[in-house]
């Protein structure tokens, strides 16, 4: 397994069949951008900008712009955690069901959308023009199309310095956690398989094409228990089937509102990697968000294993303290 990088992509959109001549007026008089289905001519930057889904809304924070409106704010905090939404941002209701007449209302320049509502984009383009990005696909890799999707928002916003400064940190930020774990480890990290719980008894386990094994392999981290690739790269199955799982890791996400009765479950307590001391949760990070979420994922997931190296079998040097970088 070759390790993670972040910015590295096989990703190529394709172009409009009119795309020559865009460029050549973006050439005199603007710029051009591709959203996953076509091309768009702007002649500056949109300055109201709403959006309805939360791993674009995280994308455009980070590059310094506010939302004028997002769906479950409160929500947003609470599984999302960073980046905070600007005090400014006004709430659209559910994410499901936005509220189109409050959005009307706001009058934005633009609107940001995913799959989770283009079947509502010939209703917001009465609102206002729409950008679709297909950020979560079995046809492509989600983590580098989150990078993809945070550089065509750079562009669409003129931050595209930001942009590249903010991956570069980044991928700085993962190596000095990479290199923090090889010592607290003593070089031999162990094999990790993340959860989220849906229940008691039944979880979605992580694997091929979630942001969560991405950031595992971006530290240098193989999966304890490989699953196939799907579209947001998760397998729901039940709690039991984590049983052949005896030498790996296994990590939770939180939060989950049943965590305390945890320690009450007999199953959750019988599984090899919880008795041997190879379990831990992990604090909010959000599993299906954009590009910087692959380093917030990477930090969230490095302090949980940090926890856990004490206990960890055959760690010798696991017993040191490990300074913070």
């Amino acid at each position: 397994m070759s390790d993670r990088r972040v910015g590295l992509s096989d990703s190529d959109w394709q172009q409009s069949s009119d795309q020559a001549s865009l460029n050549q007026t973006a050439e005199k008089t603007g710029y051009v951008i591709k959203d996953s289905e076509k091309s768009f001519y702007f002649e500056r930057p949109p300055e109201r900008i709403a959006v309805l889904n939360w791993d674009l809304t995280e994308q455009l924070i980070e590059l310094g712009v506010t939302p004028v409106a997002i769906p479950e704010i409160d929500a947003y905090h609470e599984w999302v955690v960073r980046p905070r939404v600007p005090d400014s941002t006004e709430e659209l209701g559910l994410r499901d069901e936005p509220n189109l007449e409050r959005l009307a209302a706001i009058k934005p320049d633009l609107i940001l959308i995913t799959h989770r509502h283009k079947a509502l984009k010939k209703r917001l383009m009465r609102i206002a023009p729409v950008l679709y990005f297909d950020t979560f696909s079995k046809h492509h890799n989600n983590a580098e199309a989150a990078v993809e999707t945070f550089r065509t928002l750079a562009r669409l916003v003129q931050k595209e310095a930001l942009a590249e400064q903010k991956l570069q940190q980044m991928q700085a930020r993962v190596d000095r956690l990479k290199n923090k774990l090889q010592r607290a480890f003593n070089g031999k990290l162990p094999e990790v398989t993340t959860i989220r719980f849906a229940s008691l008894t039944s979880v979605y386990v992580y694997g091929d094409n979630s942001m969560s094994q991405y950031a595992l392999e971006m530290l240098g981290i193989r999966p304890a228990m490989p699953q196939p690739m799907t579209q947001w790269g998760i397998t729901q199955t039940r709690l039991l089937n984590l049983r052949d799982i005896n030498q790996g890791v296994v990590l939770y996400f939180t939060p989950f509102e049943q965590e305390k009765k945890l320690k009450g479950s007999a199953i959750w307590q019988a599984m090899p990697f919880v008795r041997s001391g190879r379990s831990n949760r992990i604090k909010p990070a959000w599993t299906y968000g954009g590009a910087m979420s692959l380093g917030y994922m990477a930090e969230a997931l490095t302090e949980s294993l940090l926890e856990i190296a004490p206990q960890y079998a055959g760690n010798s040097l696991a017993m040191k303290p490990v300074a913070d970088e």
